[in-house]
């Protein structure tokens, strides 16, 4: 599956932004689905995810900022971010996991700048 990520930009400190994810086939069955993010000089970090069994979790730093939802019927992945501060700073990437079918794909990410 192929995933772009889209709507990341520039955003003043507290301020919002929603980053959408296009995948190239259904999302329905995907076991893993989310949002990871990189900033300069640091580790890949889980943002946010749908997993299975329902479950979602959320990294600590974004917990009750951030919100992960999906719309199954167009195959899209969102992350809507609120309350952003300068440490949010990073390059977000759309991840989509399964590995009975084999899939383990990568967005090219977004580029998520937060100005103080």
């Amino acid at each position: 599956v192929q995933l772009v990520e889209s709507g990341g930009g520039l955003v003043q400190s507290g301020g919002s932004l929603i980053l959408s994810c296009a995948a190239s086939g259904s999302i329905f069955v995907i076991n893993i689905m989310g949002w990871y993010r990189q900033a300069p000089g640091k580790q890949r970090e889980l943002v946010a995810q749908f997993s299975s069994g329902g479950r979602t979790d959320y990294g600590d730093s974004v917990k009750g900022r951030f919100t992960i939802s999906r719309d199954i019927t167009k195959n899209m992945l969102y992350l809507q971010m609120s309350s952003l501060k300068p440490e949010d700073t990073a390059v977000y990437y759309c991840y989509a996991g399964d590995l009975l079918r084999n899939i383990n794909s990568w967005g090219q990410g977004t580029q998520v700048t937060v100005s103080s």
